[in-house]
């Protein structure tokens, strides 16, 4: 292997966690770099309420959003990261290449942990984003603005480009699922190849 050691330790050290790292880090993150971006970039600035006066529509934006989606999903992906690098850390200070994270009983554990870390992660995310951004974007949406004035009360905000947004939020649901998969499936490849190592013939 002429892969120099640096770069090998960055590698996770099998099939599916390296497939993970490509779509993990490749498709998700232009996905909601570029794609997020668009649908939710000016989100705030169509969000308009009746009447449509401007700290009317800026109290309800900010209570229709308490988290803007890109804010949340960057700190997910940002969070989902932390396992492996902290894992990565580990196996650079241990002087651990990659053919040697499954090979050594301690690493494979501390392995396995960070991949059930992640699997932890991408389950509480799901369920937060289910919390504050439901399945279904609705185009009208009705803020209780009285703590505001008490002349408006209930009044309706119309949601720009809500039918993109709900494909959106199914798309974001969607790929956590998958990440959560691949981390499963990741766990089943490691404990088959460790058996693999156990079973090899002692030379």
């Amino acid at each position: 292997n002429n892969t120099p050691p640096g770069l090998r330790l960055l590698r996770p050290p099998t099939v599916i966690g390296q497939f993970h790292t490509l779509f993990f880090g490749s498709v998700r993150t232009f996905f909601l770099g570029v794609l997020g971006f668009a649908v939710y970039g000016n989100e705030a600035l169509h969000f308009s309420c009746d009447p449509d006066r401007r700290e009317l529509n800026l109290y309800c934006y900010n209570q229709f959003r308490p988290i803007t989606p890109q804010v949340f999903w960057a700190l997910q992906l940002v969070t989902v990261l932390v396992p492996g690098a902290v894992f990565h850390l580990y196996a650079a200070c241990k002087n651990i290449d990659q053919e040697q994270i499954l090979q050594r009983p301690i690493s494979t554990v501390f392995y396995i942990i960070s991949v059930l870390l992640r699997i932890i992660l991408e389950v509480l995310a799901f369920w937060l984003q289910r919390h504050l951004f439901g399945f279904l974007v609705e185009p009208i949406y009705m803020c209780d603005a009285s703590a505001l004035a008490k002349i408006f009360n209930f009044t309706k905000c119309m949601v720009p480009a809500h039918f993109e947004k709900t494909i959106f939020l199914s798309a974001m649901y969607t790929f956590t699922i998958i990440t959560i998969l691949l981390c499963i499936a990741e766990v089943f490849e490691i404990l088959f190849r460790r058996l693999g190592y156990l079973n090899q013939p002692m030379t």
